[in-house]
């Protein structure tokens, strides 16, 4: 969390008048946050706070809603493949996106396949 705007105008008048030791012990804020504050109104001829630039580390959000709306059934694996990452990265991807990815269990889908089976050879009979 950033400190107010107040509080650094404050710290920086201060420091015009003393040391960079009294500055840190009067206000405690670290020697190296007091000296990019300077920097800062050096540089910009203000001490707003800089916006954040974050960007995406390895998987594009925006690509990833898109491909897991057109194949709603693909897999961890099959996303990760998709966009040459390991399965963990794409699962916290998803889950930073809060999208769910839901299947059939494995059982049901083993009883199904063996339901077909017994089905067809009943009516072979």
């Amino acid at each position: 969390m950033a400190y107010s705007l107040d509080l650094r105008k404050k710290v920086i008048d201060y420091r015009k008048t003393h040391t960079l030791e009294e500055t840190y012990l009067t206000f405690n804020i670290s020697k190296s946050t007091i000296l990019d504050w300077e920097t800062l109104q050096k540089k910009t001829g203000n001490l707003k706070k800089r916006p954040l630039h974050r960007t995406f580390k390895k998987i594009d959000p925006v690509a990833l809603a898109e491909f897991v709306v057109e194949n709603p059934d693909s897999y961890l694996s099959e996303i990760a493949e998709h966009f040459n990452c390991t399965t963990t990265a794409v699962f916290y991807a998803l889950e930073n996106q809060k999208i769910t990815l839901k299947k059939l269990k494995f059982d049901i889908v083993k009883r199904m396949k063996k339901n077909a089976k017994l089905s067809k050879k009943i009516w072979r009979n």
